[in-house]
């Protein structure tokens, strides 16, 4: 049944018309398309509504990011990798849009369904591998493409790569899902992948890596059937869900890992001023007084922070302090 106006919406509907806030030429237009007819291609359902994907842009922007860190604390320089785009295509259009030659990664998140792919650009490939074994040039691109075939050694080093990235994957969803994400087997041909059908729905996310000034891309291939099980938690209203628990086991992990945690610990003797006259003509044997006094306490300073009063002395062959009095990172100067 449709919508029955009042008189008073419609005085106000008019007036907008006739004052030229409202174009009703517009408003015939939006009218029919509205109701126009529109083409869908069967090939490439389009599975996910946008508040799914926009969930899922906030996920992969999160697994770019642990990409980016692990792969500037393996090379020890900066990689910079950020989310690019986010698609619903068929599998067999993944397949085409990949080179003939790349790696790619096959792997299983359960309790999920489906097989996960990562393809690496055989651009990057070679790059990380360089730069892992010492190397600090880039190899030209008609290198790269001269290439056919990953070594042995290469695929070694590629392998405990792509490992990595799969954990990645697995901590980018630890607030939707707890996932145990293991690699199945990797290839370098897409032509031969069997995994599901030419015309499966998948999400394909890419992302973008820039490495000494070359950029290059990963692919993250995921197929429907691996969000059916989680299509509500993908919500934005669960997402952001308030009274979500907190989960005190983190805070004990977290605490557990800051113990092993390595601190800079430094005992400062005593400080003096002399002039560079002094300083220069210093030998063997020479006795430079401190401004303290051998009864005075030393400070203790942890992280450059003082934190404690110590007393000099050995414990065995060693030097050692004994701590007399905690100071809570200050002193009486």
């Amino acid at each position: 049944m449709k919508q029955v106006l009042s008189q008073q919406e419609i005085d106000s509907l008019l007036q907008a018309v006739e004052s030229g806030e409202i174009d009703a030429a517009g408003i015939d237009e939006q009218e029919q398309e509205k109701n126009k007819v529109k083409s869908y291609d069967f090939r490439r359902p389009a599975r996910l509504s946008k508040e799914y994907i926009t969930t899922l842009n906030m996920i992969f922007e999160e697994f770019a990011k642990i990409i980016g860190n692990l792969l500037s604390t393996q090379i020890r320089t900066n990689v910079d990798v950020k989310l690019a785009s986010i698609e619903q295509v068929s599998f067999d259009e993944f397949v085409h849009s990949v080179p003939r030659f790349t790696l790619m990664g096959l792997f299983r998140s359960a309790p999920l369904e489906g097989t996960q792919i990562i393809e690496l650009n055989p651009q990057l490939c070679l790059q990380l591998v360089d730069l892992l074994c010492g190397s600090t040039e880039i190899r030209k691109n008609d290198e790269v493409m001269s290439k056919n075939s990953f070594t042995d050694i290469e695929m070694a080093i590629l392998e405990g790569i792509l490992t990595n990235f799969s954990q990645s994957f697995e901590l980018a969803w630890r607030d939707v899902v707890d996932l145990k994400v293991k690699i199945d087997s990797t290839e370098t041909n897409p032509q031969i992948l069997q995994t599901m059908s030419p015309n499966e729905p998948v999400v394909l996310v890419t992302l973008t890596v820039e490495l000494y000034g070359v950029k290059t891309f990963i692919n993250v291939c995921v197929p429907y059937i691996f969000f059916e099980g989680i299509l509500e938690k993908l919500s934005l209203r669960n997402w952001f869900h308030s009274e979500k628990e907190t989960d005190h086991s983190d805070s004990g992990k977290l605490e557990k890992s800051l113990q092993s945690a390595p601190v800079n610990m430094e005992v400062l003797l005593g400080e003096t001023v002399m002039t560079l006259e002094n300083f220069l003509q210093l030998e063997l044997g020479d006795i430079i007084p401190l401004d303290g006094k051998t009864s005075d306490p030393l400070v203790l300073s942890v992280e450059e922070l003082p934190r404690y009063f110590v007393k000099p002395g050995l414990k065995g062959k060693n030097m050692a302090v004994e701590v007399l009095q905690y100071i809570g990172g200050e002193t009486d100067e």
